[in-house]
């Protein structure tokens, strides 16, 4: 496996550097990932720098641990601790309804400007889907984005759910920018950018990412890696539109753990579970994820866009966290190894969970699968964007890609959850020798938004 020799760097012992480019080798042989880049802080400062595979693929060229890469979702904290700053400023109050800022909003009057950063506002999520659809693929604004989802009717009452949203954060996009009166990227960089350090990051929103940075890639099922489509600019503001290096999210995450950009009580806002009317737990904050895994607190987020895959891990009372950056999306490369270098900075365990899942969704999704096998699908049982998915080319690759795997020895359910006013469901699917995964977006009607068969790491 190539690794980068580019800037890469290491404050860990032997074992511990050895262990990660070790975990390193073997997700990216179980994935097939073209790339990660991984930096890890340990004691409050950066620790470890290092990037492993092929940012490109043809012509070929190495991944560099200064390179950027699309974070996808984890851009989310930086728009809540904007609106946070403003907070702070006397300009915006958490318990505003959004309807003081856009009263063209379903329900504007009742939903709060924490409900929106908590994800439990009720409104529903305009990119659920692991795949750019082809509507995406065309230039957007925020507005569009508004006129369209934010005045849908609300997926539940305000504060009696939780469902992750795109959505909320382009509403708390728009607010920041309507009570600072300058562009959101603007504020990022003036007030949390440039305090930081974080000289590398790039609005990948506005324009795609340079020549000399990762490709993002795509595949259909375990066909070749292909370049990803690129997303319409407009469509990730405030909520996945950053990319930067691994090493700029491990000087955010510092500052996260010392508390040193935002005030005290901004931090207790952002870093507390937000609770439900009925008093049950979210483990959200305000744009992370907020839980406690073996006595370790943790303050962490995904982020995927079209060829990219991140995960950010903060261990803030260890002063520790781990980022990991990937470039091929729907993949579980990122998360993986975020698991099996936790333990080798913390000594602690780390291992995911799986649900039974419902046996009836099981046979559908496998009928599926096997159908695909022999280059077959039922196309009445997809939208009309899943459909657009499933070219004659898409087609080719999951048959010539599966059937040499044979029948599955299992094909079990693993995940299950609302997202986007659908269903969302992941299964595990193993034979003799390796192991896949298959995600899926039901509609209510019964239709699937989405099928993807994507390698799993271990």
């Amino acid at each position: 496996m190539a690794v980068s020799a580019a800037w890469s760097q290491s404050l860990l012992s032997a074992a511990t550097a050895a262990g990660i480019d070790a975990a390193a080798a073997e997700v990216m042989k179980d994935t097939g990932v073209p790339s990660a880049s991984v930096a890890v802080v340990q004691d409050g400062k950066i620790a470890f720098v290092k990037a492993y595979g092929k940012a490109r693929l043809e012509p070929v060229m190495l991944a560099e641990s200064r390179m950027q890469y699309s974070i996808g979702s984890v851009s989310k904290q930086f728009t809540a601790a904007v609106i946070l700053l403003l907070v702070q400023d006397g300009k915006v109050k958490l318990d505003d309804p959004v309807g003081k800022y856009l009263p063209e909003l379903t329900r504007a009057k009742d939903v709060t400007v924490r409900q929106v950063l908590s994800m439990t506002s009720g409104y529903q999520d305009f990119w659920p889907e692991d795949y750019v659809m082809t509507s995406m693929m065309q230039p957007s604004t925020p507005q569009h984005i508004l006129d369209v989802w934010g005045k849908k009717p609300l997926d539940f009452e305000p504060g009696t759910k939780w469902q992750y949203s795109n959505t909320n954060y382009v509403i708390a996009g728009r607010i920041a920018e309507i009570v600072a009166g300058k562009p959101l990227i603007e504020q990022l960089q003036e007030r949390v950018f440039k305090p930081l350090k974080m000289t590398g990051v790039l609005n990948s929103d506005a324009s795609r990412l340079p020549a000399n940075d990762p490709t993002g890639y795509y595949q259909h099922a375990l066909g070749p890696l292909r370049p990803a489509p690129q997303e319409g600019t407009g469509w990730m503001f405030a909520a996945g539109e950053l990319a930067m290096p691994a090493s700029d999210l491990a000087l955010w995450n510092i500052s996260l753990m010392n508390r040193t950009l935002l005030a005290p009580a901004s931090y207790e806002e952002m870093f507390t579970e937000a609770k439900l009317k009925d008093g049950s737990g979210t483990h959200y904050g305000l744009g992370v994820q907020v839980g406690e895994r073996e006595g370790h607190r943790i303050v962490s987020h995904s982020g995927e866009v079209s060829g990219f895959v991140s995960q950010n891990t903060v261990f803030p009372d260890d002063k520790a966290a781990v980022t990991v950056l990937t470039n091929e999306d729907a993949s579980s490369a990122a998360a993986a190894l975020v698991r099996k270098i936790a333990p080798l900075v913390l000594g602690q365990s780390a291992g995911p969970s799986a649900a039974d899942g419902a046996a009836a969704a099981e046979k559908r999704a496998l009928d599926i699968f096997t159908g695909l096998q022999d280059g077959k699908l039922d196309r009445s049982q997809l939208t009309a964007f899943c459909d657009a998915y499933f070219t004659a080319e898409a087609l080719q690759d999951f048959a010539s890609s599966l059937k040499p795997l044979g029948t599955p020895s299992s094909f079990k359910q693993a995940d299950e959850e609302l997202r986007g006013g659908m269903r969302f469901r992941v299964f595990t699917v193993s034979f003799p020798d390796r192991q896949l995964r298959v995600t899926t977006y039901e509609e209510p009607d019964g239709k699937l938004e989405q099928y993807l068969v994507i390698p799993s790491g271990s």
